[in-house]
């Protein structure tokens, strides 16, 4: 649980690559997460080639740390698979949760960047990694050796905590 507890977004790296070893590990974490009716229709593409991160950086404009990332997860879903429709982003979702905090528990860095619904970001992506008609990009995670140390957040707010009714 202290994965969880302590993941922060890291922005800030080091520059050296993430091993093949560490990437498998962030995949194996995000096919562990769950999905709508186990139908798991993420794909992954797993980013190293330094003009590949750059060239993402011209698509999304909140991804200039991915200049210094050892790697990046791009998260898609293939929807021609889905049995249970548009549930794909929560399923996506999950998964970008689960390298998050591998990541974290790895001692590596990482930063989720959304691109879905952002159209722009979305056709972008697509174009930039020719994704087949029926493949979605949902979020880009941006991975290495953090050149930064951030302090864990309690944002736990006994506020937001409703029971039985609101």
């Amino acid at each position: 649980m202290n994965a969880i507890f302590k993941r922060r977004s890291i922005r800030k790296y080091t520059g050296e690559k993430v091993s093949e070893e560490l990437l498998k590990k962030l995949l194996e974490a995000a096919m562990a997460a769950p999905s709508a009716g186990n139908q798991q229709v993420w794909e992954f593409i797993v980013v190293r080639d330094r003009k590949v991160l750059e060239d993402i950086t011209k698509v999304h404009p909140y991804a200039q740390m991915l200049k210094e990332a050892g790697a990046a997860i791009v998260v898609c879903a293939d929807i021609s698979r889905e049995k249970y429709k548009n549930y794909w982003v929560q399923d996506c979702a999950a998964a970008t949760e689960n390298i998050l905090i591998e990541a974290e528990y790895l001692g590596l860095g990482a930063v989720w960047l959304g691109v879905h619904p952002v159209e722009e970001r979305v056709r972008g992506i697509k174009d930039l990694f020719k994704l087949p008609k029926d493949v979605y990009p949902l979020s880009i995670i941006s991975i290495g050796h953090p050149a930064e140390k951030k302090e864990p957040a309690n944002r736990f707010d006994e506020n937001k905590i409703h029971y039985d009714r609101w």
